[in-house]
């Protein structure tokens, strides 16, 4: 089933992809994906080469991914159960991990997470991160560039140019401008 996301403000599920390396009775195995159109070889008693295997299509699934910044996180999803011990909200940008304990190696997983999960998970390395999305404004000046700056003539502090204006004369420091009073206004508290 396909699901098609109009908005990119629409927070979208995390994915994830397990690779498993499945054993059997006549020391044989097979590998299978969580994905039903991935193929996959065919049983063998070869486990180096279909280990081999299962690592590689794992990489390639992390390879094809791109992650979307607004990628919810597929830990939060699952109740954050790969670390329920440290409890953590779910904050941050979304990374992609890979999950491979060594010294069970049959299974790798790769998931979406957001960055307060991925430290927690066991046996789990950030291979990937997502993409910062380009600010409005940023994307407006790539489309429409500033005009270049016209050169002016500087005239020193004190001294005025018959073609400046008020907002080209500099203020002495330290002094705050003051705004003329009106004759007819008296502060509070002034007789006459």
């Amino acid at each position: 089933m396909t699901t098609a996301y109009e908005s990119t403000t629409e927070r979208i599920p995390g994915r994830s992809w397990t690779v498993r390396l499945t054993g059997h009775a006549d020391r044989s195995a097979t590998v299978t994906c969580s994905i039903a159109a991935c193929r996959m070889p065919a049983r063998s008693k070869d486990l180096a080469a279909l280990r081999t295997f299962a690592a590689g299509h794992a990489a390639a699934h992390a390879k094809a991914a791109t992650i979307h910044p607004n990628t919810s996180c597929h830990c939060r999803a699952q109740t954050c159960a790969a670390h329920a011990q440290d409890r953590v909200y779910c904050t941050g940008t979304v990374v992609m991990i890979l999950r491979h304990d060594p010294t069970v190696g049959q299974v790798w997983s790769i998931e979406e997470v957001c960055q307060a999960c991925a430290p927690l998970i066991p046996h789990a390395r950030v291979i990937a991160r997502a993409a910062r999305p380009r600010p409005a404004a940023a994307q407006t000046d790539a489309q429409n560039p500033a005009p270049a700056p016209v050169a002016r003539t500087t005239v020193p502090a004190g001294f005025s140019s018959a073609n400046s204006g008020p907002a080209d004369r500099l203020e002495a420091p330290g002094r705050p401008r003051s705004t003329p009073r009106h004759p007819y206004h008296r502060r509070s508290g002034q007789g006459r």
